[in-house]
Order: C-alpha cells, then sequence, then structure tokens
C-alpha cells in the first residue's frame, strides 16, 4: 500500500467513526452541543467537524468519555476490519 492509499484509507476510517458517532449520539436523543458539553468543550465544533470526518478528528480520550456518555462500547465507534 502507498502513501496516498494508506492516508485515503485513514481518512476514510474518521468519516466512518465519527458517522458511528453521530448514528449512537441521535439515538441517545443527544444534542451536537450537549455531547460536547459533557466531554469538556463549549462549543460543537468537536463534535460537528469530526461526525463528518472534516478538519477534526475525534481523539481516543474524546471516543473514551462519548462511549461513556452514550452508554455504548467504544468498539461500537470503529468499524469490524
Amino acid at each position: 500500500m502507498n502513501k496516498d492509499e494508506l492516508n485515503q484509507e485513514i481518512a476514510d476510517l474518521h468519516k466512518e467513526i465519527g458517522s458511528n458517532v453521530q448514528d449512537i449520539r441521535i439515538s441517545n436523543g443527544l444534542t451536537q452541543l450537549k455531547l460536547a458539553e459533557e466531554i469538556g468543550h463549549s462549543s460543537t465544533t468537536i463534535i460537528s467537524q469530526a461526525e463528518i470526518g472534516s478538519k477534526k478528528h475525534f481523539n481516543i480520550e474524546q471516543l473514551y468519555k462519548i462511549s461513556k456518555i452514550l452508554g455504548c462500547n467504544i468498539k461500537d465507534f470503529f468499524p469490524d476490519r
């Protein structure tokens, strides 16, 4: 796998994780703002951009906190590969 292919695969992974977070967040009835506040942010920027895989991405600490807030396993955010 070359560098460009790897970078694309990583970008796709970020998008899939963000989409999974969004789906679980919505099914739990939480707004982006409420989730952002719960993980220690004052605006929705990190949540909105990471959910669409644009510019910002969730780090492992954020994903762990989000999983606890949403009552799911952190593995639920990752695709089966």
